[in-house]
């Protein structure tokens, strides 16, 4: 999709103004804004800041289910995590959960071990075995040469934090920095547009921006940290390779790139990393009744662009749909906002699952999970479609999934 993705409740503390003109439609409250462009066959994502209000209902609710005062200076001690029963090793699908963390500085590390427990044993429960981290940073425009932090973005110091307790809980875990779309004046500008002015200065601000995450993903043993994610427009510059040794220097594990699937469906994605993930939002043009098998045949028409048969290279970064009437049209698809449909996105995830299976992928990451939201309760009619903690269905089919005897595409990892 030609894909923007953050939150919109960036895009809501944006002046009512500037809002208006550039976006001209509706949108809701969510985590992965998407809309269609006219004429195009490429969706757009936005990836927002959260609500100026921040956390929305779970900030305050710590993992034992009690109440708090949101940076967690008046939490009870925190109860231990749940453990995987079978943790991740080379050759075994990663059957994992995104979780998109816009960060507040004001929160103490007591918050931030609370939520973090209550996160590992929901997506424990669901008998995953890995979790990506996705989090902001930010740019000055389509055509800046800085990229830095923002006040949303994760402190290494908090990225430690959660991450240690990620690992106590056994999880596979994914480093994911996004580029946040917020400057770039979306929904016509989004990072796979970006156009540097000086791109031999881009990849130096983003090396040096990358340097201290690197090194947190090195000391708390993360298995892979996505180096980019989206930047169509940047895809096949010569900055990437010194970009990726620079990297090696600081982080041992595996170094990937998460291709968005518009450019991964129709070429080679030229970035030189051993392994390739994929923001999976492939259309599929059926009625909302169709039986799985439809679905599957749809997605198996898609991944056909890339090659026959298994593709064990290959990693579904990120897939989810709408709950919503006529999502598979447009499984991005953000803005819209039609009758709440559970049984469309168990569906999905069910067919996902089914093609994860045959075509020997290398796992799935299902989008996405707030890290500052309560996952046990069921969404509001005002949240995201998308969201799929609190959706019975889809939480069956995740578990389903998950506890399937798949062993996995039997590659090695790098």
């Amino acid at each position: 999709m030609k894909k923007k993705r953050s939150k919109v409740p960036l895009l809501a503390i944006l002046p009512v103004t500037v809002t208006s003109l550039v976006l001209g439609l509706p949108f809701v409250i969510g985590d992965h804004p998407l809309r269609w462009k006219a004429g195009s066959f490429k969706p757009i994502v936005v990836l927002n800041d959260s609500d100026a209000k921040g956390g929305g209902d779970g900030d305050a609710l710590l993992a034992d289910g009690g109440e708090g005062s949101g940076d967690g200076k008046s939490a009870k001690p925190a109860k231990p995590a749940k453990t995987v029963a079978s943790p991740w090793k080379a050759g075994m699908p990663e059957w994992g959960v995104q979780i998109f963390w816009e960060d507040k500085k004001e929160h103490s590390e007591e918050y931030l071990a609370k939520k973090a427990r209550e996160q590992a044993d929901y997506i424990v429960g669901l008998k995953a075995n890995s979790v990506a981290l996705s989090f902001p940073f930010y740019t000055e425009g389509r055509t800046s040469t800085k990229l830095a932090a923002g006040k949303n973005t994760p402190t290494p110091e908090h990225l430690d934090t959660v991450l240690r307790v990620f690992h106590e809980a056994g999880l596979r875990t994914t480093v994911r920095p996004i580029l946040d779309e917020a400057s770039l004046i979306p929904p016509e500008g989004w990072r796979g547009n970006i156009k540097p002015s000086d791109k031999a200065a881009w990849f130096a601000s983003y090396e040096a921006f990358l340097a201290p995450y690197l090194q947190v993903a090195q000391r708390e043993q993360v298995s892979t940290f996505v180096l980019g994610t989206e930047l169509n427009s940047m895809e096949g510059q010569a900055g990437w390779k010194p970009l990726i040794s620079a990297a090696g220097k600081h982080f041992t594990g595996e170094i990937s790139y998460d291709a968005n699937w518009d450019n991964f469906s129709t070429g080679k994605i030229d970035v030189p990393v051993k392994r390739l993930g994929v923001d999976a939002y492939f259309p599929v043009k059926v009625d909302d009744d169709a039986p799985v098998g439809r679905l599957v045949d749809g997605w198996n028409t898609w991944l056909d662009k890339k090659g026959k048969g298994p593709l064990p290279k290959i990693l579904l970064a990120e897939a989810g749909i709408s709950a919503m009437d006529g999502a598979y049209h447009s499984p991005g698809d953000f803005y819209t906002k039609r009758k709440v449909n559970p049984q469309v996105q168990a569906n999905w995830y069910e067919a996902v699952c089914q093609v994860v299976q045959q075509r020997k992928l290398a796992g799935v990451y299902w989008w996405s999970i707030y890290f500052d939201s309560n996952p046990r309760k069921a969404p509001k009619e005002s949240e995201s479609r998308f969201n799929f903690a609190g959706r019975p269905a889809t939480e069956e089919a995740i578990r389903t999934c998950f506890g399937s005897d798949y062993a996995g595409p039997g590659t090695t990892a790098p």
